[in-house]
């Protein structure tokens, strides 16, 4: 009997032991468990904040990028749109001219300039008289051909100008005949800057 209650004891320990190892095993597991799901959880915010960063930088480019189209853009259209047939003087003025831009056919499309806003896709067209002297005077039917700005459009907004030189002909009356008259001008457009 004293064989089998230190036997007993022995087993009881045992049996104690071994609960006691499974159930330090088990909160072992649980604790590798969570340390695995903080780890994946942490790779995963890693990898997220790297690829919100590359998408910031390819953004920033697109920006850069969808900006500088917009000014090549402004810049083959205002090289020909001069020479375009709402604004050039075909062969009015003799022969044909290139960059010479008619005043007076101008000056009508102004007046109609609404049907026409967004033919271009520019926010500005303006046309400055360089020579003679320019007093900054915008044109009108009223007080035309005595000033030296025609804005055919005028959009408000930020940007960047773009322009070309263009030879600004009109016919004008001179001691009782019709006479070419044309002058220096700068042709400018303004296209929006890509927000």
């Amino acid at each position: 009997m004293v064989i089998k209650k230190g036997f007993l004891k022995r087993k009881k320990a045992q049996m104690k032991n071994k609960e006691i190892f499974q159930l330090l095993h088990k909160k072992n597991g649980q604790m590798k468990i969570q340390q695995m799901s903080f780890m994946l959880l942490g790779v995963f915010l890693f990898f997220a904040l790297v690829g919100m960063i590359i998408l910031t930088i390819k953004f920033s480019d697109l920006k850069q990028s969808a900006t500088d189209l917009e000014e090549q853009n402004a810049m083959l259209l205002v090289t020909k749109l001069a020479n375009s047939p709402e604004f050039s003087c075909g062969e009015a003025y003799g022969n044909q001219k290139t960059d010479c831009i008619d005043e007076d056919k101008v000056m009508m499309l102004k007046e109609n300039i609404n049907k026409y806003v967004n033919f271009w896709g520019v926010s500005n067209i303006e046309i400055k008289r360089i020579y003679p002297e320019n007093k900054n005077i915008e044109c009108t039917l009223s007080n035309y051909p005595n000033c030296d700005t025609i804005k055919l459009i005028n959009k408000s907004s930020s940007g960047y100008d773009k322009f070309n030189f263009v030879a600004l002909c009109r016919k004008e009356n001179y001691k009782d005949s019709v006479v070419n008259k044309c002058e220096i001008a700068k042709l400018i457009i303004r296209y929006e800057e890509i927000k």
